[in-house]
Order: structure tokens, then sequence, then C-alpha cells
């Protein structure tokens, strides 16, 4: 009887030996699976900027060098022209990319619709408009229209869906979803030999008669005769809401068309919303590509995983992803592989790239090997 006892615990005691090899061979199977997966979900991007000059087999071997390279998608910048998205995108989408329509929103320079309409266009503080040209912000192609004014807002929107109407676009890409800078990047600020350390009436919009009008309706004051108006939430607050409900507009409109919507956004949440009253982690959007141009702010490299976290975590419960963005003429070539690892650290879920045109081929054999790894 114990001869028997003894046979069976030896044969009990190689089968769980063997199951539990199996069970640790499927553990280490899945691993690396999973692994692979996340790898190769881990998406990269390219801003580009396209016109009606170049040849379709130029964009072609363009597309191709870009897929050959490691790239997944491209935003595409067509200056919201539908027919030009509708005959990039087969060809790009025959090399293996998606296609997103990338679009400047709010910001529409040489917009031969809206400039009919002087009425749609943002105007500051002091009272300068963005219809004029001695009167722009910044630069002469900041000619912004007001979210607050009903037939910019149908204009917008009209061309969102004109690119969302395009067969083979991924989603449709919002850029200048926003108001002008109230605050410059700290590092851009030389340039124009500026000091902003409050909020300055010739950069403070949006104080058209669309936007005091429909304000006045909600709150009954009027922003224009405040003391400070930068300490008055609800004015604040309603500039915010005047960018969100575009956005979920625009939303409802893509989703219609089954695309998908995305924007390219200021770094995280916080931060947009101080500098050009931009509340990203509250819309409804699917995609945001948060522009972490780190040597803008006089950041160090570092500051990219920071950013990238925030605004993971800013948007933590909520179906959005984030991604990355680089700008890669300031990035060496140590520092571009190392600011792609520390957006895949901080759980971005890719990294776009502005821009591939000005890239060197080194760039380019980083971004492919950073894809395999």
């Amino acid at each position: 009887m114990k001869v028997v006892k003894m046979l069976f615990f030896v044969v009990l005691n190689t089968l769980v030996s063997c199951n539990t090899k199996e069970t640790s061979k499927e553990n280490v199977t899945a691993k690396v699976e999973a692994e692979t997966e996340k790898a190769e979900s881990f998406k990269y991007w390219s801003w580009m900027t396209v016109g009606n000059k170049k040849s379709d087999s130029a964009y072609t071997a363009h597309f191709k060098k870009l897929k050959n390279n490691g790239f997944d998608a491209v935003l595409l910048n067509t200056g919201a022209d539908p027919k030009l998205l509708k005959r990039l995108t087969p060809i790009a989408t025959k090399e293996g990319l998606e296609v997103h329509a990338w679009m400047f929103t709010t910001n529409r320079p040489g917009d031969s619709i809206a400039q009919q309409h002087p009425e749609w266009y943002q105007v500051s503080r002091s009272g300068k408009s963005c219809f004029v040209k001695e009167e722009r912000p910044y630069v002469g192609y900041y000619q912004w229209l007001s979210p607050s004014h009903p037939d910019a807002r149908k204009h917008i929107l009209s061309l969102v869906e004109g690119l969302a109407e395009v067969e083979g676009v991924a989603s449709v890409h919002l850029d200048y979803i926003r108001y002008p800078d109230v605050y410059l990047p700290i590092g851009l600020l030389p340039k124009y030999n500026l000091k902003q350390e409050v909020e300055l009436a010739d950069y403070d919009f949006d104080y058209s008669d669309a936007s005091v009008e429909k304000f006045m309706k909600l709150h009954h004051k009027d922003p224009r005769e405040m003391e400070n108006p930068a300490i008055d939430i609800e004015w604040k607050n309603f500039r915010l809401n005047e960018i969100r409900s575009l956005v979920n507009e625009a939303y409802e409109v893509v989703h219609d068309h089954d695309k998908k919507l995305s924007a390219a956004v200021f770094p995280y949440p916080e931060m947009a919303d101080h500098m050009v009253r931009q509340r990203w982690d509250k819309w409804k959007i699917d995609m945001v590509l948060p522009m972490i141009y780190y040597n803008f702010y006089n950041e160090e490299l570092d500051w990219i995983g920071y950013a990238t976290k925030q605004g993971v975590q800013d948007l933590e419960g909520r179906p959005t992803e984030l991604h990355t963005g680089l700008y890669t003429p300031k990035l060496s070539n140590p520092d571009l592989k190392e600011a792609i690892q520390l957006a895949k650290d901080n759980g971005a879920k890719g990294v776009a790239f502005f821009d591939d045109y000005s890239m060197t081929d080194e760039q380019f054999e980083i971004i492919k090997a950073s894809k395999k790894e």
C-alpha cells in the first residue's frame, strides 16, 4: 500500500511539474506578445503641409519614405481644401499610412470667405481687430475668428464637415483651436521684444460685439467696462466654454461621418488654460497631440516627460488618447531618442513629429530604430 501511495505522489508531482512548466511558457509567451502589441500600437505621426504643385509620384515617394522609417500616420494640412485631401488620401493610404485632415480652426489666415465679414473677427481689449492687417497680434497670419459669432462658427464647422466627408480620412485634426496667445511661450518673448507679466490689452481677446453681447446675456456685465477683466472668472470661463462647445460640435459633425476628432493643443491643460484659453481635458475629443516643444519654454528635455504625464493624468477616466508632439528641428540626435522614450515612459499612446520635411537621415534612422525598442 505504501508503494502504491509513493507511486501516486511521484506521478502527481510529475504532472504538476509539467503543468507548471507549460503555464510558465504560456505566461512568457503572453508577456512577449503583450510587449510586442504595445510597441506596435505606439503610433508615430507626422505633421505635413501639402499643396497642388507636387506630383502624385513625388508624394508617393515621400509617403513611402515615412512608412519605411516607422511612421504610421500623416496629418495633412491642405488649407481645409477637401479636393486636395481627396487627391492625396488614397496615395498615402496605399503606402500604409493613416490620413488625418489637419486644419487651422479659429485662426483662419487667408480665408477668402471669412474676409468678406469683418464682424466675424476677434477684437482685443485695446480695440484692435484681427481683420485689420496692421492690428493683428504678433504676426500677420494671426487672423482669428470669433467662436461667439454664429456665422463664423457655422463657417468653421462647414470646413470641418467638408474634410470629414472625404473617404479614407481617419480624423479631422483641429489646430489653432483656441484664442490668440495672451501669454507667449517665454522662449519666444525676446523675438517680439516683449515682457508679459500680466494680461496686456493688445493680446487679450475676444472683445468683439458678438462675444460681449453673448457674455452679457449670461452674466449681465460688460467685460469692456471691467477695471481688471483678467480676474473675472466668469469672463475667463466664458471663453474656455466657447472653445469647448465649438470642439464638441465638431465632434458630432465628424462622428456623423464615422470619423474621429483630433487636435493639436498646448502642452498640458492648466498651461493651455493660462496661455490661450484652451482647457482640452474637458473636451469631447478622441485624440489630443499636445505640442510639448520644451525649448519654446526654456525648459530642459525631461520636461517632455513631465508635461506628457500631466496631460495623461488630467485625461484619466476619459476616452481621449494623448500623443506627444515633438519639435524635431531643435532636437539633437541623442535628445530625439530620449524624447521618444520620455513620451513612452510617461503614458503617451504615440509621438507626433514636426516636421519631417526638415528631418535629417540620422533622425529618420533614430525614429525607425526606436520603433523596434
